[in-house]
């Protein structure tokens, strides 16, 4: 159990790291989200034109080799995480995040920073949003979400870190309590292709529809896509 926490908490602090990269940028390889986001909407007649050509763009760097270069040092924690893994990992959240800008949120927001990771995790979230007495119905809107308490949040975190251990896990990517960074990231050819599909879909309804439960339905249809592929 003591080794679950921690490495929990190491996917945890690789989100972190990843999101603060992805907020921010990386010199020489990605622009700032609000750069980003930007120059999309200026080149888009509205919003939800942007996101979709984003997201089409996003997609396509899951496919192409050697889009995502020198993660060097980027990240250090206790599971070793193949670097194409941890180069899908960013250009997916940089997506979702991205999307979630777009719409007017405010990134630096803990509460958005959590729900960028749900999203990019596929967990459901309503029912523990509701067990601390807020009750968001279907609708997901910047007000709303700052109505959410920093516990739920934490129990939120949680489950997204089990989450992707427990999938890191299957795909024989945990190598436990040892401190391996990530180096070298590169995307290999198709690579998560499809997954990045999903997701794309699911950051589209969470923060343009704000269709809060898009994450529980999202579950079903990312087993048929697969299943599919």
């Amino acid at each position: 159990m003591e080794e679950e926490k921690k490495d929990s908490k190491g996917i945890l602090k690789l989100l972190d790291d990843l999101y603060a990269k992805s907020v921010d940028g990386i010199p020489k390889i990605s622009k700032p989200i609000n750069v980003l986001a930007e120059d999309y909407l200026s080149k888009n007649k509205d919003v939800d034109t942007a996101v979709k050509k984003m997201h089409k763009n996003q997609i396509k760097k899951c496919a192409t080799s050697g889009v995502v270069n020198g993660f060097g040092g980027l990240i250090t924690m206790p599971i070793t995480i193949p670097a194409n893994v941890g180069s899908v990992l960013y250009v997916q959240m940089r997506m979702i995040a991205c999307t979630a800008y777009m719409k007017g949120y405010d990134l630096q927001s803990d509460q958005v920073q959590t729900f960028v990771y749900a999203c990019l995790a596929g967990i459901s979230i309503n029912e523990i949003i509701k067990k601390f007495g807020v009750n968001l119905g279907r609708k997901l809107t910047v007000s709303a979400i700052k109505k959410i308490p920093g516990e739920a949040l934490i129990k939120i975190n949680q489950k997204v870190g089990f989450r992707f251990m427990t999938k890191f896990g299957e795909k024989g990517l945990i190598n436990l309590g040892k401190m391996v960074p990530v180096i070298g990231a590169a995307i290999n050819g198709g690579l998560d292709y499809a997954e990045t599909k999903i997701i794309a879909k699911r950051a589209y309804k969470l923060f343009v529809d704000g269709d809060l439960i898009a994450i529980e339905a999202s579950n079903d249809e990312e087993k048929e896509e697969q299943d599919d592929e």
